[in-house]
């Protein structure tokens, strides 16, 4: 779990100060700053392969893709966050301009880890549930073969998918995509276990 270092309350512009000279990428919920948790090699090359192979397919396509180091604003909640992956369908819509922080995406991916697999099921899905673009989100496991996916029906309901196995295929529901196991946890080691 994400641990906060102080209780000070800082102002979204203090945030992004500290943020542009920190070594490390923070969170911020309701004026309180929350270091995130660094990534593993498993999680890494997880997230690559994923962001390789949708790059690849949505070619010439109206979507966008963004990893790691562009920050979400999600104005219902006062949070900023830097998902895993994010999908924007059109162009994105940034958050006072700035070009680093977005509001719009329709897909957000992401790895699963030992510290935030609870949060990330929990708090911060119903915090991205307020986006109003928000059409799907996947949950990768990086300690074995395993996704939840979850997407949003015609009548605002959230469905899940669970795929557990190594033939798995994940197939998108909101935009044509598919990636096969064998291919999104390419050289990930399951024996380690940081």
């Amino acid at each position: 779990m994400q641990v906060q270092t102080e209780n000070k309350i800082y102002t979204p512009e203090e945030y992004f100060l500290l943020e542009e000279t920190a070594e490390y990428k923070h969170e911020y919920r309701n004026g309180k700053i929350i270091p995130m948790t660094g990534g593993t090699t498993n999680h890494n090359e997880i997230a690559s392969n994923f962001c390789a192979y949708l790059k690849l397919a949505l070619k010439g396509k109206n979507y966008r893709v963004f990893i790691g180091d562009v920050r979400l604003w999600i104005p219902d909640y006062n949070l900023y966050t830097y998902p895993d992956l994010m999908i924007i369908e059109g162009q994105p819509s940034y958050y006072q301009n700035r070009t680093d922080t977005v509001t719009n995406p329709s897909i957000l991916v992401e790895v699963l880890s030992k510290s935030t697999a609870n949060y990330d099921r929990g708090e911060k899905f119903k915090f991205y549930r307020s986006i109003p673009d928000f059409k799907e989100y996947i949950l990768i496991d990086q300690y074995q073969f395993y996704i939840e996916q979850y997407a949003k029906t015609a009548e605002e309901k959230w469905e899940v998918t669970y795929y557990q196995s190594q033939e798995s295929i994940l197939k998108l529901i909101s935009l044509d995509f598919q990636i096969a196991f064998s291919d999104l946890y390419d050289r990930v080691d399951f024996n380690n276990q940081d």
